[in-house]
């Protein structure tokens, strides 16, 4: 028998994909560091974590979540584009070229 307060992770993913979804990114951030807590392998969450985190200008927060994604996938063009252009808001720039390079050669857009 569950927890009555046991959190369902896949109805908070979805959640916070409506908070995205309707721009508000810090909110869904704030849903899905639990998510991501409770599974820190699950792609989707990380993914979504990290537009959350792009789309606050937290950028810090996006890079760590973005090279965990990259650990996690390295072959996932997203997540390299992703990690280039938070790299380029840093003005990072060499670092975030390396990034598109391979984002490139992996066929992102």
């Amino acid at each position: 028998m569950s927890q009555p307060f046991e959190i369902d992770m896949h109805s908070e993913f979805l959640r916070a994909d409506l908070f995205l979804s309707m721009g508000q990114p810090v909110e869904a951030a704030r849903i899905l560091t639990a998510v991501v807590e409770a599974e820190p392998t699950n792609e989707a969450a990380l993914e979504a974590l990290a537009r959350a985190y792009f789309g606050s200008a937290q950028l810090g927060r996006a890079e760590e979540t973005l090279l965990k994604l990259v650990e996690l996938a390295p072959a996932n063009g997203w997540a390299r584009r992703a990690l280039a252009r938070t790299l380029e808001r840093q003005s990072r720039h060499p670092e975030a070229a390396a990034h598109h390079r391979v984002a490139d050669a992996l066929g992102a857009s």
